[in-house]
């Protein structure tokens, strides 16, 4: 079909991400005119139940009047103030109380940005800070992990354990160290437990942190469950194992939170769900409902008080942006953060959660699906050509592909990631015969890939 007018001119004026260039001039975009409760409509007035919360972020769907008359009343009384050089404004400051308020772990101060990607670039930036004022200049290296997905600035793309995001982008940049997957169906021995597995991994981030050297390693980032990667739950003693090395070593931890925060795990914050306690936090994506953009650092005394010995000796903090803790973010973070604790959201994700899993588990079941995995309201599932050992299909086929497109066709949003995963993450006000609409139509897809695999003779005997 010849493009829309609509399309071409996207074609014609956007650089769109994660988006093969070459292709997406023959078929253009899908594009969206408007969006109520968990559905988002097209141009054509198609609906599509938003299995992604967009791009894992629209927690409270897509009308929510309080989110919009939240923005307008801050916009008609102060659209703009920054927070350099000494200047405040009222939203930035209860915005920062709140988090505080909910915050897993003590937390001195909260830095604002924009994105998840700008929050992890200013992990990176503070921990060096912060180790230079402790008179450590050369405790400097971050740990990532394979599969970890931190963002896409030339730091954060470095920290994102995924190929695309290095190739040909010249990263990652120095200091920056990838350990272990936490990923057991994937990565593990044969016979390997889950337990043996965490302990494996546990003994691998140690020799890893002893080859680089002690005095070399700052931190290790990670985020709860693993995202973008492929939706990586990992095994229930991986973390504890973790950060008794990072305790020993005095490796700072650095709690990405950018999808997992604020109850897609049916908790405040994910680090409680699966049982650690981190140094800082990065926040974005829900905190606004993705509304507008908003994201931050939470960060604990012993940082704060880097900064205060490194303002004596340089004159300033130097780093900030100009929509930091943006009046408008603000004021819709803020509201957004009521209504969570006033409509019990997160207590309702948690209630929803086991029906959401016992749907996506019962996927497992496919015949085109070797993993089922997920934990509250996120869960993927990965394609597999042959089930007993896990083959994978041949990536030029494109099957998660194919399974996105079969998905839209029938009036549903989800994505393929990392390999043939695909990842579902709706917004977690979502209702229980939502869940069941969502997981219905996915089936439904996949049961028409299933039928244009056997044609292409595709499946392993």
């Amino acid at each position: 079909m010849p493009l829309s007018n609509l399309q071409t001119r996207a074609v014609e004026t956007l650089l769109h991400p994660y988006t093969n260039q070459a292709t997406f001039r023959e078929t253009g975009p899908l594009v969206f005119e408007r969006g109520k409760g968990v559905h988002i409509y097209d141009t054509d007035g198609k609906a599509y139940l938003e299995g992604m919360a967009g791009l894992w972020c629209t927690a409270l769907g897509y009308d929510n009047e309080e989110l919009v008359e939240a923005a307008a009343t801050q916009m008609r009384k102060l659209p703009f103030a920054h927070l350099f050089t000494a200047k405040s404004h009222d939203p930035a400051i209860e915005l920062a109380e709140k988090l505080k308020e909910i915050a897993p772990v003590p937390i001195s101060k909260v830095f604002f940005c924009n994105s998840g990607s700008e929050a992890n670039d200013s992990q990176m930036k503070l921990v060096w800070y912060m180790n230079n004022a402790l008179g450590r200049p050369n405790k400097k290296k971050i740990i990532s992990r394979v599969k970890a997905y931190h963002g896409v600035t030339i730091a954060s793309a470095s920290l994102t354990g995924l190929p695309n995001n290095h190739i040909d982008f010249d990263l990652p940049i120095a200091r920056v160290l990838h350990t272990s997957c936490p990923h057991h169906y994937r990565f593990a021995r044969d016979g390997e437990s889950e337990e043996d597995f965490a302990t494996r991994l546990a003994t691998e981030f140690e020799e890893l942190i002893l080859k680089e050297g002690p005095d070399t390693v700052a931190a290790f980032i990670a985020e709860p469950v693993m995202g973008a990667g492929g939706v990586i739950v990992p095994p229930k003693t991986y973390f504890p194992k973790i950060m008794a090395v990072c305790a020993k070593y005095d490796v700072f931890m650095i709690d990405d939170e950018v999808i997992c925060g604020f109850g897609r795990l049916g908790t405040p914050f994910g680090c409680t769900a699966l049982g650690y306690k981190p140094n800082s936090i990065s926040i974005a994506k829900a905190l606004s409902s993705a509304y507008l953009p908003i994201a931050g650092v939470m960060i604990p005394e012993e940082m704060y008080q880097a900064l205060i010995v490194e303002s004596k000796k340089i004159g300033t903090f130097g780093h900030g942006f100009t929509y930091s803790g943006h009046p408008v973010s603000a004021a819709v973070a803020i509201k957004t953060l009521e209504i969570y604790k006033r409509d019990k959201i997160f207590e309702t994700a948690a209630k929803n959660a086991p029906q959401f899993q016992k749907r996506l588990m019962a996927l497992a079941d496919h015949p085109l699906v070797g993993e089922a995995r997920g934990m509250g309201m996120v869960g993927a599932i990965e394609l597999a050509a042959h089930k007993p050992s896990k083959k994978p299909f041949d990536a030029q086929r494109g099957l998660g592909a194919r399974v996105v497109a079969n998905a839209q066709a029938e009036g549903l949003i989800v994505r393929f990631i990392a390999g043939d995963v695909i990842s579902i993450c709706p917004p977690i006000i979502i209702k229980p015969a939502e869940i069941d609409e969502l997981f219905d139509k996915l089936g439904r897809a996949l049961d028409k890939t299933l039928d244009w695999a056997k044609r292409e003779q595709l499946l392993a005997a």
